[in-house]
């Protein structure tokens, strides 16, 4: 309590000062969004004080480049209409994926960029619309950087893009970077990016990942590694469409609800409406027929029972969306298989005077069942979405949900054929979005996997431990680099001293020659 207190005060100090020191002499150099931003929203605040470790005047300094950045680049305005259709269709730069912590990818194919001055601009600021439309979508949650450096050479080396790359994560966007993943780097590059470790920065070097086809799954699993990578992501990147997770239809209690299918059928209606039928009975006797779940969520907010869940380790957060409160506001916690822990909890709060229609959508249909996955929320009121893992599935950190909102006309109907056609029509400018990631709670009893990790009896590597390896594994390798150095040089040599004896050898053959003549 008393460090979230701090960093309110930190929050509220970089506010006051800003506001003092720099917004009279340089507004006409802010978007003026950004600085309201800056006033509403405490996440972004803390986002550039931890990128600053908590120091204002750092700080501060920050906000303000980032800030002529933003308007420099026009960033808040960036959109797929004011950007080159071309530079979308190449594929060079895409977010497709998720790292084994659960972070999502963002991939550049280098071997797709080709350096050109007049394209330069349009370049950086399609870096900028991805970033923007990522940290828009998903609120500032952290990015890992592929460069996939696969079938590429010096025609394809651009330091100053990189550097612009690089300057995105390090000045512009906040606490927004987990590592960057460089795949199958060509050693003719090594020289490179050395001048790229001296723009990260010591805090930002230890996030760079050298890896090739032997050891990128540390970081990445085979499901959203290509097959040159060594996985099995089928993805093919085509445009248009924007990409986007593959956010599909959960199952419901009675199967897979399908009435955002512009071709359903009266029987998929029958089935829906079936549905919501039972929905509204659950609801009605929702005293009579808690389930345990709900028990649980209520023990979490008012407090007043000694039972608690396993979820219940981390404090219950609401993100406060323009139509709809929704909490947990990022993450919802399953447990293992070894815990048991099969449902979650969602829980929606219409904060408007209108009806809201939503529906829940989610990246692995097949493992989870939602109830209900597509209806509506009257207004002032609060509506359970209850998630549940389906069969033997377990939750998987890449697993994501999307929560999807609109409005609705007082004189629109709420029953399932009044919601497909709501859905079919209603533009995508009014629809709220929020996603959700899954985090999985491991047993605390030790487990099968447990024992085969500690069969052999290696002791649990400390911070300190991994920490004092690390440093080891980077001493290592500045000297790998110095004896590759000198290797290069002595070649050089070797070959500077192989012309020079074939040049005299040939200038005595010549003389020879010239005497005997």
């Amino acid at each position: 309590m008393a460090e979230r207190q701090d960093k309110g005060a930190l929050i509220s100090e970089t506010r006051r000062r800003f506001e003092a020191e720099y917004l009279p002499d340089k507004s006409d150099k802010y978007d003026s969004r950004d600085v309201e931003r800056l006033q509403q929203d405490d996440k972004w605040v803390e986002n550039y004080l931890i990128w600053r470790h908590d120091v204002v005047d750092d700080t501060l300094k920050m906000i303000d480049e980032s800030f002529q950045w933003r308007k420099e680049y026009t960033v808040n305005d960036l959109s797929e209409s004011v950007l080159p259709k071309w530079l979308f269709e190449i594929g060079a730069l895409f977010l497709h994926g998720y790292d084994k912590e659960g972070y999502k990818l963002f991939w550049f194919k280098v071997k797709h960029h080709t350096r050109d001055p007049k394209q330069q601009l349009d370049k950086k600021k399609l870096v900028a619309f991805w970033l923007e439309h990522y940290a828009k979508r998903d609120h500032g949650k952290p990015l890992t950087v592929v460069f996939d450096m696969a079938e590429t050479g010096i025609s394809h080396i651009d330091l100053d893009f990189v550097r612009f790359i690089v300057n995105c994560f390090t000045d512009y966007y906040p606490n927004f970077l987990t590592k960057i993943v460089i795949f199958e780097m060509p050693w003719i590059m090594n020289a490179a990016f050395k001048i790229v470790k001296g723009w990260l920065g010591p805090d930002a070097i230890s996030m760079l990942k050298f890896t090739n086809k032997n050891d990128v799954q540390e970081y990445i699993s085979a499901e959203y590694l290509p097959p040159h990578m060594g996985g099995t992501d089928s993805f093919k990147y085509s445009y248009p469409p924007l990409v986007d997770d593959d956010f599909q239809t959960p199952l419901c209690e009675n199967g897979p609800i399908t009435s955002e299918d512009e071709h359903e059928s009266k029987e998929e209606i029958d089935a829906d409406t079936k549905e919501t039928g039972e929905l509204n009975e659950a609801q009605n006797l929702n005293q009579k027929k808690m389930n345990s779940i709900e028990q649980i969520s209520k023990s979490e907010e008012t407090d007043k029972t000694e039972v608690k869940p396993k979820n219940a380790k981390k404090a219950l957060t609401t993100f406060k969306g323009p139509l709809l409160h929704i909490s947990p506001a990022e993450e919802l916690y399953f447990g293992s298989k070894e815990t048991g822990e099969k449902k979650c909890l969602i829980v929606l709060t219409n904060v408007t005077k209108n009806v809201v229609a939503f529906k829940v959508r989610t990246t692995a249909p097949e493992k989870y069942r939602v109830k209900p996955s597509n209806s509506s929320c009257e207004p002032g009121t609060s509506l359970d979405i209850i998630v549940s893992l389906h069969g033997g599935f377990a939750a998987s950190l890449q697993d994501r949900f999307l929560i999807m909102a609109a409005e609705m006309d007082q004189s629109s109907g709420a029953g399932v054929p009044e919601l497909t056609q709501f859905w079919k029509e209603v533009p995508r400018t009014k629809v709220m979005e929020h996603r959700l990631r899954c985090h999985v709670i491991e047993s605390s009893k030790p487990s099968s996997l447990t024992l085969k990790d500690n069969a052999f009896n290696i002791p649990a590597k400390t911070n300190e431990d991994l920490h004092i390896q690390l440093t080891h594994l980077l001493q290592i390798n500045k000297r790998l680099e110095e004896q590759m150095n000198r290797c290069l040089w002595f070649q050089q040599l070797s070959v500077v001293l192989s012309l020079l004896s074939v040049t005299v050898a040939a200038f005595c053959f010549y003389l020879a020659y010239a005497q005997r003549s």
